[in-house]
């Protein structure tokens, strides 16, 4: 099997692991939330921290996070900064992923009505 390799700045990093390391960036709630309200278009600071329910020091946190892997943008408009998805394709995954979801718990609610009709 040949290894594929892509360049991450100075590292070089097999497909595998900096696909790993794209989903466990994304692997926080707060994270998610932001890129959830992201997809209806660009939002100021003011705006993500009125709609989450985080300290402000932790989304700050959690959008450097997501600005240094690439996935967000961010540009300043005087005093503000306005926040943006880095492609579109991040709301079509968000999308995907809210599907395969919603699969998986449908099948777990078929599941559960099964084992309650043995019960019965």
């Amino acid at each position: 099997m040949q290894l594929r390799w892509i360049s991450l700045g100075y590292m070089h990093v097999e497909v595998h692991q900096a696909k790993a390391d794209f989903f466990r960036t994304l692997g926080h709630p707060a994270r998610i939330r932001v890129l959830e309200l992201l997809q209806e278009g660009p939002l100021p600071v003011r705006d993500l921290l009125a709609q989450i329910d985080i300290e402000a020091s932790s989304l700050s946190q959690q959008l450097a996070v997501l600005r240094r892997a690439g996935i967000v943008s961010a540009i300043r408009e005087g005093s503000t900064v306005v926040y943006t998805l880095a492609t579109p394709e991040l709301a079509d995954l968000l999308g995907a992923a809210r599907r395969i979801l919603t699969d998986m718990l449908a099948d777990q609610g078929e599941l559960l009505a099964e084992l309650r009709a043995e019960v019965t």
